[in-house]
């Protein structure tokens, strides 16, 4: 059984098996380390615990054929390990342990960990150090406060001394706004790791972050981890879990891992998205779990004073491997995407019982720096996901959303406000469940969505009993749908091959505004 090391920590090591399934091999397996059986293992990213830093182990991984391959590999570098309890916190949950742990992540040389060990260590925001990394050892629970004058404020804006530009540190929804710091906030850090089989618990069920939450109650809500300009950054094997807002947000960041976490929020909780890198590069969430009040990840780059002022393109993410379950997207591109996507790979996942699967948003308004571009979803397997796939450039969010703008069928000027979707490709997939619609396109009368591919799709319906009309795409003027097939609007180019769909109402595809159909071997019905 192949594996790649993909992760080393100075206490643990993940690695990834190379092999075609989602998410989980076909049957478990074996985890040796020196010759030593550790454990048996049923997905295709995990860790392995318990280890010395900078050290060499031999790990051996045996599938159920007895085929075994062995690795030397060597943890990282530790300079020194500093206990919280030393610096004064109690871990009781009752205790607020916020100065004591800043003070060891303040106090910690380059290259040192500060440890947080079995307990529940009560505390408001901390702000990272570069070269300093966070242990949340096992049976260990951060728990953030309620009490939101216990959180710090980002300003969204301030201008230089000199008035010759702006610096930024709030943000919310895509644009400059203040907002609270995070419980884990980073500022312009780099070489940083939290990990460890610990718990980060925003406790936002405990206060008031998630009621009224579209009112500004003294800043916007805080995310659950926050990361402003860093880089080289990894989180890795943590739950995460009760965030006021979107739980973890990279902001004009690069170099993120984000590897074997479990991100968990309550389904009914207002925007809490799982991962949502915004105006960021080179991201890669790997052999994640997520299941959340909302789109379990979601790829921005902010909305048009943003792309306009302090522009950023969001390039290079990588999604492998990871369980995505419920909420209202698998992965979602936009809505606030005024910069632009460039570079999305989704691959060997699965979707579970998520509305949608792949998910683009966008309007009118984004402007003409929003290009959504090489976006590719390849060898997912979706279960009981509504609809598989949907592009929409009438999304209806933000105050301006129903006006006749954003919302007109009509064909508009080409201008600076004018958004664009050049390629989108999904190929290999298997989607059982389907309810609504496989797949709803509608791209803008002046800007067609250049190329939609769908290559080897297997869809099968739901029973007709089962099943529950929606529309399809947040937007107005489209009717609610049941069992269709495939709903076109509006494409320059439409490539259809080697489809098969199971239970749908359609014969054909519902294909209007396109100027070039490759249709080829596609079964409805």
């Amino acid at each position: 059984m192949k594996f790649e090391v993909i992760d080393t920590e100075p206490r643990n090591i993940t690695v990834e098996l190379d092999n075609t399934e989602c998410f989980m091999p076909s049957e478990a397996v074996k985890v040796m380390v020196n010759d030593i059986e550790y454990h048996a293992e049923n997905r295709n990213v995990f860790s392995i615990g318990g280890l010395e830093p900078d050290k060499e182990y031999e790990v051996s991984i045996i599938d159920h054929e007895g085929i075994c391959e062995r690795k030397v590999i060597k943890t990282s570098y530790e300079s020194v390990l500093l206990d919280v309890s030393e610096f004064g916190a109690v871990g009781d949950g009752k205790n607020d342990d916020t100065a004591y742990i800043q003070a060891a992540i303040s106090s910690c040389p380059l290259d040192g960990t500060v440890y947080l060990g079995k307990g529940t260590f009560l505390s408001g925001p901390l702000f990272l150090k570069s070269g300093v990394h966070i242990w949340i050892d096992k049976g260990a629970t951060l728990l953030g406060k309620t009490d939101r004058q216990s959180y710090p404020i980002l300003p969204g804006m301030t201008l230089y001394t000199d008035e010759t530009a702006e610096f930024n540190l709030g943000t919310w929804e895509g644009n400059p706004l203040s907002c609270f710091a995070a419980l884990i906030t980073g500022i312009n850090v780099h070489d940083v790791k939290i990990f460890g089989e610990g718990t980060i618990d925003g406790n936002a069920q405990s206060g008031d972050w998630w009621i009224n939450p579209k009112e500004k109650a003294g800043a916007w809500r805080p995310r659950l981890i926050f990361l402003k300009e860093c880089s080289n950054v990894t989180v890795q094997g943590i739950t995460v879990q009760n965030s006021p807002s979107w739980t973890i947000h990279p902001y004009y960041s690069e170099a993120i891992n984000l590897i074997g976490l479990s991100i968990k929020n309550p389904d009914n909780s207002p925007n809490t998205d799982g991962i949502d890198p915004e105006s960021c590069s080179d991201v890669n969430i790997i052999g994640t779990t997520i299941s959340v009040g909302d789109d379990c990840i979601a790829i921005k780059s902010g909305k048009y004073y943003m792309a306009l002022r302090h522009y950023k393109n969001t390039s290079n993410i990588t999604v492998r491997n990871c369980r995505l379950n419920r909420g209202h997207g698998s992965v979602t591109v936009g809505s606030e995407c005024a910069g632009g996507v460039n570079g999305v790979k989704v691959t060997r996942c699965l979707f579970d019982s998520t509305d949608r699967g792949l998910r683009i948003k966008t309007r009118r308004g984004r402007g003409e720096k929003s290009i959504l571009q090489n976006i590719l979803f390849e060898n997912i397997k979706m279960e009981n996901v509504r609809m598989p796939f949907t592009i929409n450039m009438f999304y209806f969010c933000d105050p301006d959303g129903h006006s006749e703008y954003c919302q007109s069928k009509e064909f508009m000027e080409v201008n600076e406000m004018t958004p664009s979707i050049k390629d989108i490709t999904a190929r290999n997939i298997e989607c059982a469940g389907v309810d609504v619609c496989l797949i709803t396109v509608y791209g803008l009368p002046e800007s067609k969505v250049e190329e939609v591919t769908l290559e080897n799709i297997k869809a099968i319906y739901m029973d007709e009993k089962d099943r529950t009309p929606e529309v399809p795409v947040m937007m107005d003027g489209i009717d609610k749908m049941s069992g269709r097939g495939i709903f076109v609007r509006n494409t320059k180019k439409l490539v259809i091959r080697d489809v098969e769909v199971t239970g749908a109402v359609d014969s054909e595809p519902d294909i209007s505004g396109t100027d070039i159909c490759d249709i080829e071997n596609v079964k409805l019905g």
